[in-house]
């Protein structure tokens, strides 16, 4: 055929998800958007604040390509510098709430954010943080009328700084759809933070993709149990708006809180990590609430074990089980329903559910590669190779970090860095984690981060950390240590885990300290695998 039709503007639009509000700006203008505590934002009040931010950031100098910080908590400020960030052609930089002032520093001078949204609740930490910094961002900081206030910072007050914005500044896509739309940082295998970079076409689809398989429609309403900092809300932040679903905002996870918010407000989706549906399973009698209708909870990490499925659908949860990393944009596979699963027992359930599932519509392919040949394993459940995608859903690459792209793109795949199988069905299932990442609430942990502070101690010779199975948390820090001969005795349990809590963001910190000599290769390398088969095999680690 001869093809010689032409793009214009007419057949060709760059993918944004910024356009989801402005559509959700028209179609369901009088719908309530957001909720959060008292405040109610219609969609067309959403995008006009996101209108106004996307102006005042250009007006205070943020040219395209710049990054704009963001240190809030599940805000509506939050949802709307996920439109009007990227709607100022701007890059936004979302910073976990709960890490230390010196990797939140990094991630600012790292990033070389020009301005910083700031919830009030988090300005001693921002002001520790900024301390020292060559180039400091503008501060830009939001009182919440919900959240608990904070210490005094020189900075503009949020709805100043959206009155000076324009209310009709246009919400359109860049001119090129691979330019960035945000930047994660994630912990990794070091203590370094990378700053993992995602672009506008990748957003549109996996929000796309997650709406789809979360079955998200106009009548869903989402409580945000997941930080958005995570991963962009695993870009439920534009899916959800995608839909015309309306947001239920959460400052911080309360079991008491999330089953009032869900009777009260019809809740039908959330997301969370396993530690939310143990907080959930476990709440007192009195602080649940019953509800006449079914919720769907996403979930990561590791697989629910059935006695948690069993609780969850027993208070009326029904879980879906996903896999994915900041550098997919969050979700990526899922454990897709299929006919069969209503049969199931519950124990058979279980097992179907422990697989991390198919890639997700939008995402192009997902296999299991050998990690020495690079062919693909045998779908027989059983052969172990490395988790691999590739598509439009996989992150541009580390900022500023050659090294650690050269590690993770290999011969047009995305190398995960985890272990798993491929069984007959095409399910994959996770089995081990080729990187020494402690996965805690949903939160990264670097052993190594972890390893350094201990090395630190005057009284440590050696210190290894690996992951320990947890009910609460899913996984859990596990230091195992060898102490000096002349202070062994002297350190504690506890004295090592304060030492590690003085100095990093306490969930980094270990949970549990064994204390002996460590296993060993011939050429003198700590064997973690041995250490890990200990907590496991061990009814107790001490």
């Amino acid at each position: 055929m001869d093809d010689d039709l032409p793009k214009t503007g007419a057949n060709f639009v760059p993918l944004s998800p910024v356009s989801f509000l402005r559509r959700a700006g028209r179609v369901w203008a009088d719908r309530v958007a957001v909720i959060h505590g008292a405040r109610r934002v219609t969609y067309a009040a959403l995008l006009e604040r996101s209108r106004r931010l996307a102006s005042a950031l250009k007006g205070a100098g943020v040219a395209s390509g710049d990054v704009v910080a963001a240190l809030m908590p599940n805000i509506p400020e939050m949802l709307e510098a996920h439109v009007g960030v990227p709607a100022a052609q701007a890059v936004l930089c979302p910073i976990n709430i709960r890490l230390d002032p010196a990797t939140v520093r990094f991630i600012l001078d790292h990033s070389g954010a020009k301005v910083l949204l700031l919830d009030r609740e988090f300005a001693s930490l921002a002001t520790a943080a900024l301390e020292g910094l060559a180039a400091p961002p503008r501060v830009v900081v939001v009182d919440d009328a919900e959240g608990p206030g904070g210490a005094a910072i020189n900075a503009t007050p949020y709805e100043d700084f959206l009155a000076g914005g324009d209310p009709a500044f246009p919400l359109a896509p860049p001119a090129d759809e691979w330019a960035a739309i945000s930047l994660s940082y994630t912990s990794g295998t070091t203590g370094d933070p990378k700053g993992v970079v995602v672009h506008h076409r990748g957003a549109y689809l996996n929000a796309c993709g997650n709406a789809l398989a979360f079955e998200l429609s106009p009548r869903s309403v989402y409580l945000w149990t997941l930080p958005m900092f995570h991963c962009n809300g695993w870009t439920y932040t534009w899916a959800v708006t995608l839909q015309g679903g309306t947001h239920v905002c959460l400052r911080r996870v309360d079991p008491a809180r999330v089953f009032a918010l869900i009777a009260e407000h019809g809740v039908t989706h959330l997301c969370a990590a396993p530690v939310v549906l143990n907080m959930l399973i476990h709440a007192p009698a009195e602080q649940r609430r019953p509800f006449p209708h079914r919720v769907r909870v996403a979930t990561g990490g590791a697989a629910p074990p059935s006695p948690v499925i069993a609780a969850m659908e027993g208070l009326g949860f029904e879980v879906v089980h996903l896999y994915g990393l900041t550098e997919c944009y969050g979700p990526s596979l899922a454990c897709a329903w299929q006919p069969a699963l209503e049969a199931m027992t519950l124990a058979e359930k279980a097992a179907f559910m422990a697989r991390q599932g198919v890639a997700l519509p939008t995402l192009e392919e997902a296999t299991v590669l050998d990690r020495a040949t690079g062919a693909p394993v045998p779908a027989d459940g059983v052969t172990l190779g490395e988790i691999t995608l590739r598509g439009n859903t996989v992150m541009k690459g580390y900022l500023r970090n050659p090294t650690a792209n050269a590690a993770v793109f290999v011969d047009g795949w995305f190398r995960t860095g985890d272990l798993g199988v491929l069984h007959p069905d095409g399910y994959i299932e996770v089995k081990d984690r080729a990187k020494d990442i402690v996965i805690s609430g949903g939160e990264n942990i670097s052993s190594l981060e972890v390893e350094e502070v201990l090395y630190r101690h005057p009284q440590v010779m050696e210190a290894a950390v690996v992951a320990e199975p947890d009910p609460h948390w899913g996984e859990v820090p596990h230091a195992f240590v060898t102490l000096k001969p002349e202070a062994e005795g002297q350190v504690s349990e506890a004295g090592i885990i304060a030492w590690c809590r003085e100095r990093l963001a306490h969930f980094k910190a270990p949970k549990r300290v064994t204390f002996g000599p460590l296993p060993k290769t011939a050429t003198g390398k700590i064997q973690k695998f041995e250490l890990r088969a200990r907590l496991r095999g061990a009814g107790t680690t001490r």
